[in-house]
């Protein structure tokens, strides 16, 4: 079954930097790699020339003949809300009617 990943992302073009956000599906229990980044940012409509740094996952693009780099941020902190125990938590909650 495939599970959603959330891949938060920021362009830097100049020193303009916008953060972004996308959605990449992986089987199982995988863990994102440079490829499934780099198909997820080319989906985003970025056109992608190069690997810049393999190891934080940043990127080299192009649009319109300028180069710009987009960084992945893969430690990004994920929410710790947990829906189904805010849902759990309000049915035992005292209400005023």
């Amino acid at each position: 079954m495939k599970k959603e990943h959330i891949v938060h992302f920021k362009i830097i073009h100049g020193k303009e930097v916008k953060e972004l956000r996308g959605l990449l599906y992986l089987e199982g229990d995988e863990e994102p790699n440079a490829e499934d980044y780099a198909r997820l940012l080319k989906d985003y409509g970025h056109d992608i020339t190069r690997l810049i740094d393999p190891y934080h996952f940043i990127y080299e693009a192009q649009k319109d003949g300028e180069i710009y780099k987009i960084d992945v941020l893969e430690n990004y902190e994920k929410s710790s809300r947990d829906p189904e125990a805010e849902h759990l938590a309000k049915n035992f909650m005292k209400h005023d009617y």
